[in-house]
């Protein structure tokens, strides 16, 4: 599993012209499942976030949680983390199959949301619009 964290004053996620998730400061996450992934790769890199220190406390060293900002998050499926590049044309041949990322990416959901104050979601498989204002810039890489 490989999932981007864009630190964020803000996010939304949008199909067509509807906005279906948005969050305030938090983390924007995009996931990728690849093929071997399991459910308990899904729960450990979802307990890992939490537990991130990528908000700044009151001397501005990257040293707070989300649980300790209060922040959100929304998590949109993104299989194109696993493109593999060696050729002009992706290839996705190491990206988990359909319902195999659609059942870890829900089972990520659900061990996020006893955990941070609000989650949001996109919508599995759609073409999505994706609006988000980064906050350092920080971004971080992360694969289990």
């Amino acid at each position: 599993m490989r999932i981007v964290v864009q630190r964020v004053t803000e996010g939304s996620v949008s199909v067509g012209d509807t906005v279906i998730g948005e969050i305030g400061r938090g983390y924007v996450i995009f996931l990728g499942v690849g093929e071997n992934d399991s459910e308990e790769t899904a729960c450990r890199l979802a307990d890992k976030l939490v537990k991130l220190r990528l908000f700044p406390d009151e001397t501005g060293k990257t040293n707070r949680s989300l649980r300790e900002v209060d922040g959100e998050v929304l998590v949109i499926s993104q299989f194109t983390l696993y493109a593999d590049c060696k050729k002009n044309r992706p290839s996705f041949c190491h990206a988990g199959a359909p319902v195999l990322a659609e059942h870890l990416y829900e089972v990520f959901l659900e061990r996020l949301r006893p955990q941070v104050r609000r989650v949001a979601q996109g919508v599995f498989g759609a073409e999505m619009q994706v609006r988000l204002c980064n906050d350092g810039p920080f971004t971080i890489f992360l694969e289990a």
